[in-house]
């Protein structure tokens, strides 16, 4: 099944959860166990709600840091969840690239949301995306320096176990 499909099904079951305000492990575990008149949740589908569930706090989060002008509560449940799967592919899984995860949510939004909902959806997602490449490059930073401090310390402490300061006497 496609990954699009699985995105639409993972949104569907992310939906139901925010409007029953349903703890969305136990809906997932319900849909797993009895899918009902719908094909079983694809692998893909589940890998999304879990990890939607799994990071939910951080994700709204992130969210709400680079939404302006509106908090993720007050919009709409269908754009919420779309901005949610979405920040996930970005933030947590590097098989997605970043232009597909917006794509995928634009297509998304097009569908289901009204016409205003795109160009915001896409405005947000690219914020958190900068912001995403910003902590890689900063997280790449620190871990560089942190090689380099480690190996200057290892180097002097060579130093001096080969060559120890002779003491000096006037």
């Amino acid at each position: 099944m496609a990954r699009s499909t699985a995105r639409k099904r993972a949104l569907n079951t992310l939906y139901e959860a925010d409007e029953k305000g349903q703890d969305i492990p136990s809906l997932l575990a319900e849909r797993i166990l009895r899918p009902g008149a719908q094909t079983p949740l694809p692998d893909y589908a589940i890998d999304l709600v879990r990890g939607v569930s799994d990071h939910l706090r951080l994700i709204d989060i992130t969210l709400d840091e680079h939404s302006t002008g509106w908090k993720l509560s007050r919009m709409a449940v269908v754009d919420r969840n779309i901005l949610r799967i979405a920040a996930w592919e970005i933030i947590y899984n590097p098989d997605v690239p970043e232009r597909v995860a917006i794509d995928e949510a634009l297509s998304l939004a097009k569908t289901l949301s009204d016409s205003d909902a795109p160009p915001f959806i896409h405005g947000l997602l690219s914020a958190v995306a900068v912001d995403r490449e910003q902590a890689l490059i900063d997280e790449a930073s620190a871990k560089t320096a942190e090689r380099e401090e480690a190996q200057a310390v290892e180097t002097e402490a060579a130093r001096n176990r080969c060559c120890p300061k002779r003491g000096r006497t006037r």
